[in-house]
């Protein structure tokens, strides 16, 4: 029996994205860190989110309408930039959830068949 941990998840291009979204769906607004670290409280496996992972994607968010940003401060008492979901966003959520589900189900289906 090995207690070697499991390998951190790679993340598919876009994914995150939807992972993003999906948090402040259910979560509220946040600011990365707490979206960071909430996100590493509820995986199964090692996910870690760093700096150069997370911001572009917040960025990228914003950029589409997806996400709004607004300077607030945190419990405790700093400046930090908390984000929110918009409609535009909550519409894109349910599109990209259908687009993952459908990917999802034929990676399922190539690894059920492929002994």
């Amino acid at each position: 029996m090995s207690s070697e941990r499991p390998s951190p998840i790679a993340l598919l291009q876009g994914t995150l994205d939807l992972i993003v979204l999906q948090a402040l769906a259910s979560m509220g607004p946040l600011h990365a860190y707490a979206l960071a670290t909430r996100l590493e409280q509820v995986s199964d496996h090692p996910f870690t989110l760093n700096q150069g992972t997370l911001y572009p994607a917040l960025v990228r968010l914003e950029q589409k309408g997806w996400i709004k940003g607004s300077w607030q401060r945190t419990e405790s008492n700093r400046e930090a930039k908390f984000y929110a979901i918009t409609k535009a966003g909550t519409r894109a959520l349910k599109t990209e959830t259908e687009k993952w589900r459908r990917l999802s189900g034929l990676v399922e289906k190539l690894l059920e068949g492929g002994s």
